[in-house]
Formats: C-alpha cells, structure tokens, sequence
C-alpha cells in the first residue's frame, strides 16, 4: 500500500477509479485491523511485563504455529484420547445459552485431537459442558461464583500478576469458564479424562485401551459413577496448560473454522486435565544439528554467546531391540525467550549431555507448518522407571531420609535425577519393589525449593528461610506404550496463588506443570515428588456392595479448591497469607475430606451394621486402619487441639449441615488470621507439611517413593538449586545438617498445645502420683516442715512469680527445648533418650543453682532436694510424654514449687533471706 501512494502523491491528476479502490481497500483494511483486534481481550492487548507477556510473545508459543488438523507423525502418539485447547466464550454467549437451556459454566473447545469413533470432530470447535448427573451439578454449583475484582487483584494485575481479568464482572464463573479464562488469551490446552458424553447419543471413555492409559491416561473413570455414596464428581487429573494465542493477526478462537450455537456438545463428569503438546514419542537426543544461517540460532540463551542450535538429532526408542536405535529425525527443541528480569526458564545449552537424559527423553508438541516436531515439554525417563537408585528398608532410616536425605547435597547433584525407595515392611530390596506393579495407585507429595545461583534476580534465602511450595497429586503405575514396561504416571492437583507465568491452579499432567519449557519447574527449581502407597487411602471400600472411596472423595475436594484460587473466591486474586497459601489449603481438603468420609459411614446404617457382621472382612480391617490414619492426620492438622474455624464452616457447607453456600477464604491480613494460621502452623511452611505428612504415612504403613530432580535439563550456569526450608531452617549448627533454630520453633509450636480435658485428667494423675512419692520422702528427711504461711494471700505475687520462673521458663527450656515433641511416628527409644539427657540436664542445672544460692546450708540438704528434683522432673517428663503441652508441665511444676513455698517450709528455707535458717527440729 505504501508503493501505491507514491503515485497518487506525484501525480495530482490520477484516475478517480482507481482512487476509490484504493480508499476502498485501506477502509476494508481498517476494518479487519479493528476486528482481529476485538478478539483479543481488552485488557491483555498490552500485558504489563511478566514471564507470561515475554514468552507469549515467541512463534512457537502461540498456537496458529501448529496447523489445527494433524495426524500423529510416525513414532508418536497422542498425548489422550481428547486434546483440545479451552476457548471463552463472550458474556453474550453465556446469557443466550442460560436462556434457553438454564446452563452457566461451560467453553469452546477447539478439538485437536480425538478418539477413533469422533474423528469427524477434529479440527471443530465444538461446546465442552457438564453432565447433568445431580453429583455433578453439586459440585459445579458449589464451585461457581460471581467474580468482582478488588482493587488489590487490579493492581496486581498492572504489576505483571496473571489475574482472570476476562472473567472480572461475570457472574456463576465455575470449573470450565475458570479454566478457559484464567489468562488473558485462550491458551489453555486440556485432555479430558472419565465419561465423555457427545450430546446426541455418543458416548466416550477418555482413553480405555492399555495404550491410553500409559502416562497416565485412561485412568478409572471414578467420581461420577460411583454410586450414591459419592457426592462430588471425582476428576483424576485436571488442569489447564500453556499453548498461546498469537498476538498478532490471529482469531485466537480458532484457525480453520468458528463455533456457532449449534456446535455439538462434549459433557464431563471431570473436570478437565492441563496437558501441554498434541503428540509425544521417546527420543534419545545425540546431538545438536549445526544451521546454515546464524540468523536461525537462539538470539537469548544462558551462558555465554554465541547460543547453540535448537535443533536436535534424536533417535527414537526401537521397541524390538529395546534400544535406542530406531528411526533418526531432527527435531527442534526451542530455546524459550528469557522473562522480564532476563531469566531463562529452560535452557538447552548442553542439552545432550544431561544425566537426566541418560534414559531417554519423553518429548511433547506438533508438527509446525514446515513439518517439524517441535517440542513444547519435556520428562526424563528415567524418573518414572521402577528402578530406584536406592532402596531404604529400615524405619529410623526412612524417617532420617525424610529429615535430612532428601535434600541433602542439593548443590552438588544439580542437573542430576535421584530416586529413593523407602519400605520398612521388606525385608530385601527386590521384595520392596514388588509391591509397585501395573494398576497400583499412589499419592504424591510435592514439594519444590528455590532457584539460587549467581544471576541478578535470584531467589535466596530470607531470615534462614525459603518456603517452597506444596501440592498434592494422584498417580497410578502403568504401561509404557513404548517400551510396555510398567512406569510411574501421574498428575498434580495444584493449589497455587496467582503469580507473574501464568501458572493455574487445578489438576495438571507432569508434562504441563514441571516439564513445560515456556513456564514449566524442571529446570529452574529442585523439585520432590513423594509418592506414598496405602492401601487404605488409595483402594476402594465395598461394604456388602455399598461402595467409597476416600482417595476420590480427596480427589474431589482438591479440585474444588483449585476452582476456588483460580478466581480467588470471586474476588479475581488468590493471595499468600498466614492463614492461606497452597499447603494450608491442600491441608484443608484433606481435613474435609476425612470429615465427610467419617460422616458418610457413620450417618449410613447399612455399612455400620454390616461392618459389625463382618468384622473380619479385609474391607472393615482396612477402614479400621483408614480410622487410625484419620486420627492420625486430624492432630496433625490440628496440632492446638483446635480447628480452624474457616475449615470448620467449609467442611459443614459442604456436607449440607452449614446453611451458607460461601467456601470461606481468607485473604486480608488480620490479626484473627495470624492466629488461624497458627493454629494449623503444622502446615504453615510447605517443606514442614511435606515431611510431616510423609512421615504420618510411613509411620501408618506406607510406601514411599522419592523422586529428586534437580533443575534438570540444559545448563545455565548462573542458577544453582535452592532447597526449601523450615521456617528459620537454613541456620544449621556448624559441621552439621542440624537446624538447631528451626527445630527450637517446632518444639516451641508444638508445646503450646491446648490440653484437652483427657490430658488434664492425666496430668492430675501424675501430679497426685509425684505427691504420694515425695511427701513422705520429703518429710522424713526433714527437708519438708508443715509451716502454713499465714495470711496466705500475701504470697500472690510470689505465687504469681513462681509461674513464671522457675515453673515456665524452665519447663519450657528443659523439655520444650529439649525434648522432640511426642509424636507417634517417632521411636519411643529415640525420644525417651533426649527425654533422660534433659533430665539430667535439669536435675544438674537444680544442683549448680543450690549450691551458689543455698550454699550456707546446702550440704545438709543436697541428698533429699536433688531426689525430688529429680522425683519432679521425672513426673513433668510423664506429663509431656502423654499430653506435648508446656501448659501441662508448667501446672505440676508450679503447684510443686508453690506448694512447698506456702505449706512446707520454703519460705522459712528460701535462699532469699539474709541469714540462712538452722536445719532440723532445732530452727522451729
């Protein structure tokens, strides 16, 4: 157009035809600016700088990279039975289809990929909806809320926090709606897993061949089917992934056609996967392939210039010789752009040679349009293979793992995959990892620390601390379909606050969450998957036919509060609280869910009559351990013997007692939320949550499984593994791997436990117990003296003194300190021996402080006083060994020492006075 003006300028007298062409053109142009501009949301045409806003901006990162209709290229699969990328549709759309057919959460879904019998959906885009099963509803209803940005969520927003900003002012936003406008784009992609319904008829099993359910796919349809006594629809793996739209010249709706209301329908009983890549295969990567052009290089990359090529010769895994000496095919694996702060979040640089990849690699994406699979995440194979590196048998072992193991030596196994089997009920490694075959289910721990190193915008430690995050996840051992061996599959379900990647809360595959290479953890954090084997979380119940299901009740109530963060309970901005954050809420599904379960059995009189009838049943064996475990997780969920009061409510709303329909959250800082989160502090920091829970599993009979990845992948040589830490947990005493501060805040935590009325009746016991014994010893060596101090309420303030010193300040430093908190899962040998060294340490401390405070007349009460210091100690041992509280402890050594000073001659003896009193009959 610029060429054609050049004329029209020089030449005054130009044909008035061609004129109005010409304007006719740039006003048609115009128009199609304005329009392809309309598509994009209003708020995201320019994103303020975030990691989202540097990598969206790539090629390769946004969608109309990838030609819509693909068939899988020789030696890959499909990633599921259904991919597709998650579209949101307009308010309009939404009002129309409330009208006619009373429904509020739904979204376009641009089908990329599908099962045998819906190919003709390919390439469509088609409406993704719920199911109208009653269970369903419920659990859409009780998701869904109205969405009104508070002025803190705008201005997160504007400082680079990728906020739901499409969704600010909709009303009834749930699961799907959340999902698809959780970014400023529509660059969600999901798999859909369960019963897939097509309006009309069809109906889908997302993944039933043993094919479709490796990698996690085709896992169980669980939730929706299950019978009454699942209320919530139970999604195996939710999430929503990265794939972009462009921002430049693209429809973002779709590519070849455009969905119209009469679009046919996909109906769920799950809530959709985030998955990254339409296909995937197993490569073994040689060597990176040199380019013609040094324009074609990485511009960016880590390290030093000039960047390697992205192009990469692979050989593909050969499933006859079970070798990698299949078919040869280069492959582009794209450096990513860096993000605002210039930081890479993957590198390939060396890529060829990772120790990861010493396995082979699983590689994610499309073909691009000049036909070249290009990779959008990456696993290492050798994480998931039932191989581990080593094998832990002993139970003091397992716990020290836990403690100190894990994540030990983080620095120095930088770029390397470690992998831990820990089974005190086996007796040799072989028989350990017997118990892992195809079919077995697990629960995953997940736990990620920092990313250290040397670069400008590093992360480091604040105070000895770094809090990580933490999340829970479902896993399944399945077949590999390219090597048919069994391998570890499984999904998170993240509960994640709204930050500047775009990261989502919600289920999502490994390959989406840590191997994406746009935002993906893999390579710039030290990441622990714990996966815990229990049979009585993760088998089904069935009581004579009544069926349950604990492991998807938990299912369930994680995704409801990743629904819940993606929007921010309506308020459009999930924030980081002392009462909120990703641990303190995946510890609440878990506390509801064990509510619910509880109530569900005893409110059901057919399982309470038939477990009383069978009691012998491997189902009622299996509840009855299932009880002891919820016990078990209930005290540690609520160490101050106290329950939250917004999980309280939350529980009962959504077992029907509570008359709100409002999951509560707490987002504001108050002080009433300071006390809230303390009184879950259990699960406060996430590395604390993590081995907490990893511990209370061991100790209830579980398997576990370490998975270590640290920042694996390509090299960048200015990050360096950063482990996350209990609070003040960096501070370690010299020469030794002792958080010698964060241990003193644990047992201080621990010890300020509210009695409950069972420990009030134990410490009376022991106190009447410790009164029979030194009485009588106390009076027959004269060290004790019938002297009521008369009137007796002039010693308050000397009472009031002795409360504090010497009754708390030195039960708190001789057992608080001293003594690890009693918890159930810590060998009684191991604690009863801290238990006698702070024995002796306060019995020595009473003899130094009455040889210099009564040293006039010590000699001739040295014998009876450090017997009933010692008799004391002993009894405050008891009383902290049965109930773990300082207030307990604190009682008996005070009505002690305030029982001697009032009623049998301490004041007479008290080292206090100027002239020391005779001994004996002699000084009355």
């Amino acid at each position: 157009m610029l060429y054609s003006l050049t004329p029209m300028r020089q030449q005054p007298q130009i044909n008035l035809l061609r004129s109005l062409s010409l304007i006719l053109v740039l006003v048609l142009g115009a128009i199609v600016a304005v329009l392809l501009h309309a598509r994009l949301p209003a708020a995201a045409a320019q994103l303020p700088p975030s990691q989202y806003a540097s990598t969206i901006t790539a090629p390769f990162n946004q969608p109309d990279y990838y030609p819509l209709t693909q068939t899988p290229p020789p030696h890959y699969r499909p990633v599921d039975a259904w991919v597709g990328r998650l579209i949101l549709p307009d308010a309009a759309e939404y009002q129309q289809v409330e009208k006619n057919q009373q429904e509020t959460d739904w979204a376009w879904f641009e089908v990329q990929s599908a099962p045998a019998n819906a190919k003709a959906l390919m390439g469509q885009t088609v409406r993704l909806a719920w199911q109208n099963n009653p269970q369903v509803q419920a659990y859409v209803k009780t998701a869904s809320r109205d969405v009104r940005f508070v002025p803190s969520a705008e201005q997160a927003f504007k400082s680079g926090v990728i906020n739901p900003i499409r969704l600010n002012g909709r009303t009834q936003v749930g699961p799907l709606q959340s999902l698809a406008g959780g970014h400023p784009y529509d660059d969600v992609t999901v798999v859909l897993r369960g019963t897939v319904v097509q309006e009309g008829g069809r109906e889908q099993e997302a993944g039933g061949s043993a094919e479709e359910k490796a990698e996690g796919r085709g896992q169980r349809a669980e939730g929706g089917e299950g019978g009454e006594e699942n209320s919530f629809p139970t999604p195996y793996s939710l999430l929503p992934t990265p794939h972009v739209a462009s921002i430049q010249n693209s429809k973002l709706k779709t590519q070849n056609s455009s969905p119209t209301p009469h679009s046919p329908t996909l109906r769920l009983n799950r809530e959709p996967l985030q998955e990254t890549g339409r296909f995937y295969g197993l490569v073994k990567i040689l060597k990176p392939v040199l380019t013609k052009d040094p324009q074609d290089l990485p511009q960016k990359c880590p390290g030093a210039p000039p960047c390697g090529s992205d192009r990469f010769q692979v050989q593909h895994y050969n499933p006859v010789s079970r070798q990698f000496d299949g078919a040869r095919e280069v492959i582009r694996i794209p450096q990513q752009p860096p993000d605002k702060d210039g930081v890479f979040n993957m590198s390939t640089r060396d890529l060829e040679e990772s120790p990861a990849g010493v396995a082979g690699w699983y590689v994610y994406g499309a073909l691009d349009h000049a036909g070249v699979f290009t990779v959008q995440a990456m696993k290492p194979r050798i994480l998931f293979q039932l191989n581990p590196q080593q094998v832990v048998l002993d139970y003091r072992q397992g716990l020290r793992y836990i403690d100190v193991g894990n994540w030990q030596d983080a620095v120095s196994r930088r770029g390397s995959v470690q992998t831990v089997l820990v089974n005190p009920n086996a007796k040799t490694p072989t028989t350990a990892q017997a118990n892992w075959k195809l079919g077995t289910r697990f629960l995953v721990l997940h736990n990620y620390g920092g990313r250290g190193g040397t670069h400008a915008a590093h992360e480091s430690l604040v105070a000895g601390t770094y809090a990580g995050h933490f999340s829970f996840g479902i896993g399944e051992v399945v077949p590999d379909p390219f090597t048919n061996e069994p391998i570890l599959s499984y999904d998170y379900f993240q509960v994640y606050g709204n930050g500047v990647d775009g990261m989502l809360s919600g289920g999502q595959t490994w390959a989406n969450y840590m191997g994406n290479l746009r935002r993906g953890f893999m390579g710039t954090r030290p990441v622990s998957d714990t996966l815990i084997q229990l049979d009585t979380l993760t088998d089904d119940y069935n009581f004579g036919g009544t069926k349950l299901s604990f492991f998807n009740e938990l299912v369930a109530e994680l995704s409801l509060v990743g629904a819940r963060y993606r929007i921010g309970d309506g308020s459009g901005d999930s924030s980081i609280t002392s009462a909120t954050s990703c641990v303190q809420d995946s510890a609440q599904a878990v506390f509801i869910t064990l509510r619910r379960f509880r109530e569900k059995v005893e409110a059901n009189p057919q399982i309470v009559r038939w477990m009383g009838e069978h009691p012998d049943d491997p189902n009622a064996d299996r509840f009855r351990r299932l009880v002891k475990l919820a016990q078990d997780l209930s005290q540690q969920l609520t160490p101050m013997g106290v329950v939250r009061w917004d999980w309280d409510q939350n529980a009962d709303m959504l077992t029907g007692v509570h008359h709100s329909n409002q999951f509560i959250s707490i987002d504001n800082f108050k002080l009433k939320n300071l006390a809230t989160g303390l009184i879950s502090w259990r699960t406060a920091m996430p590395r604390q949550g993590n081995d907490e829970f990893a511990k209370l599993f061991l100790h209830n009979g579980a398997t576990l499984w370490f998975l270590r990845p640290n920042q694996i992948g390509g090299t960048d040589p200015g990050i360096a593994p950063l482990e996350p830490t209990l609070l003040l947990g960096a501070w370690k005493l010299p020469l030794s791997n002792v958080p010698l501060l964060a241990y003193g805040v644990i047992r201080t935590l621990g010890g300020v436990t509210i009695p409950t009325g069972l420990d009030w009746l134990q410490t009376i016991g022991i106190l009447l117990g410790f009164s029979a014994i030194a009485l009588p010893l106390g009076f027959s060596t004269e060290f004790f003296d019938w002297q009521p101090q008369h009137p007796w309420y002039r010693q308050l303030g000397t009472l009031l003194r002795f409360l504090f010193v010497p009754a708390l300040v030195q039960e708190y430093v001789f057992r608080v300190l001293l003594i690890p908190y009693p918890l159930d899962w810590l060998p009684a040998s191991a604690w009863w021996s801290w238990a006698m060294l702070a024995l002796g340490l306060f019995v020595g401390f009473q003899w130094l402080y009455a040889r210099w405070r009564w040293r006039f007349w010590y000699p001739a009460v040295s014998t009876p006083l450090l017997i009933l210091m010692t008799l004391l100690g002993m009894a405050c041992t008891l009383v902290y060994r049965f109930t773990g509280s300082l207030w307990t402890i604190t009682l008996v050594h005070w009505i002690a020492v305030s029982a001697w000073w009032l009623l049998l001659g301490g004041k007479q003896r008290s080292p206090w006075k100027k002239h020391p009193p005779e001994l004996g009959r002699e000084s009355r």
